[in-house]
């Protein structure tokens, strides 16, 4: 094991000194990361039981702290007035994706599946990961609404999902167990018990900061370290009384960012460099420790599924979420692409198997691991060619609305309303 984690650091190190050159082309981060962790895998210099044990602990880490900050990068306030098109996407695209996937996976899958086990199937895919678009992004010929549309998006639906996620694993363990009343209560307890734990720890945390603010008792370094902190806290709390502890995360960091209002820029910081850190080390153990297991059950019917669930169903979902809006069809098919599955897909699957009928997690398991590993090559290479094509018929058309930029989500700032 000691050698594999060697070797990551060296090759870590090596990405770094041709990570900007590497950002223009069809080559991504999550990319690399996943070959290499494949590579490793493959040659045997690394344990793959060692490997899976510390992706638990890595990948659990990595969805505990984006979730949290990423929730509190949202002003709620500006997300109901401004931003119409990720709160559609998310009210509307989000549950019809779930509704969509399922209908379209139950003709084949019926057969083999309980139809709640499908419907679980089709949320974990439903999530999307903006890192695995990063030259969408950051491509700034791409309008800057566009761009933060997506951003807020990904950044929200891991939380919005997962209630979704628990309440079918539940069902799907009740289907195969008797007791199904257990599971039923254990899923309503995880799903009740997390948010309001993270909504009253992040509330009393938010005003805490503040008056420690006022009283100019912390510094800007260390309160980094207690929103990390916090993060860790609120998971652990929510776990200990029965809750669930990414959920409780994900709400806590809604309330701590709301309650705070643009006042801890270690927010705004952290997912740019320590969180790029932490992702790039959950892939490569992904890569290292699920993807070649889930490649040997990767058959026709599978790899069909996945292009419909990719291609089909989110792109139908997404442009259904934008009627009545004044995006162009161009907006639409964007959107609908750039929704690539990444590291909480292979994280919520990777969760469940151990909480409903094995055979029956490992079959969901790998079906999301190889949903992953597809959507990182093929968002990937259609990040830089996709980002250019749509910034260039975008600017053909004349559609003021669609060109108006919103400012970005910080709190405290003014921003203008529109739909």
């Amino acid at each position: 094991m000691a050698t594999g984690l060697l070797l990551l650091a060296f090759f870590t190190v090596s990405y770094t000194l041709i990570a900007k050159r590497l950002s223009a082309t069809v080559i991504t981060a999550p990319m690399v990361f996943l070959g290499f962790g494949v590579l490793i895998s493959v040659s045997g210099l690394m344990p793959t039981d060692d490997a899976e044990r510390l992706l638990h602990i890595v990948a659990e880490l990595a969805l505990i702290i984006l979730l949290f900050l990423d929730a509190a990068q949202i002003d709620l306030k500006s997300l109901r007035t401004n931003y119409i098109w990720p709160l559609r996407m998310l009210l509307i695209g989000l549950p019809l994706s779930v509704l969509l996937g399922t209908l379209a996976f139950w003709p084949i899958l019926g057969g083999e599946l309980p139809l709640v086990a499908i419907a679980l199937l089709a949320a974990i895919l439903a999530p999307t990961d903006a890192a695995l678009g990063q030259a969408v992004v950051t491509n700034e010929a791409v309008p800057g609404r566009v761009r933060r549309g997506l951003i807020v998006e990904s950044g929200l639906n891991d939380g919005l999902a997962l209630p979704v996620i628990l309440l079918f694993a539940s069902l799907s363990a009740s289907a195969m167990q008797e007791e199904g009343a257990n599971w039923l209560l254990f899923g309503v307890s995880q799903i009740v018990l997390g948010p309001l734990v993270g909504g009253i720890v992040g509330w009393i945390a938010g005003q805490m900061f503040l008056a420690a603010k006022r009283r100019k008792l912390t510094s800007q370094h260390i309160e980094g370290i207690g929103a990390i902190a916090l993060a860790c806290a609120c998971y652990l709390l929510a776990d200990l009384v029965g809750g669930n502890g990414f959920i409780s995360a994900f709400v806590a960091g809604l309330m701590f960012g709301n309650t705070v209002k643009g006042q801890c820029p270690f927010i705004y910081e952290f997912t740019e460099e320590e969180g790029q850190m932490l992702t790039w080390s959950a892939f490569f153990l992904i890569g290292l420790a699920l993807v070649p297991h889930a490649v040997q059950h990767l058959d026709l019917t599978t790899l069909g599924l996945i292009c419909i669930s990719l291609f089909v169903v989110r792109p139908l979902a997404i442009w259904i979420s934008l009627i009545g809006t004044k995006s162009l069809p161009e907006t639409r098919l964007f959107f609908g692409w750039f929704g690539p599955r990444g590291l909480a897909t292979a994280l919520f699957a990777l969760l469940i198997v151990e909480q409903i009928d094995p055979e029956l997690g490992e079959t969901i398991l790998n079906f999301a691991v190889n949903a992953v590993w597809i959507s990182v090559v093929l968002h990937g290479v259609s990040a830089v060619p996709g980002a250019h094509w749509y910034a260039a018929r975008i600017n053909t058309r004349s559609n003021p609305a669609e060109l108006i930029d919103l400012p970005a989500m910080k709190p405290d700032e003014p921003q203008a309303v529109s739909e």
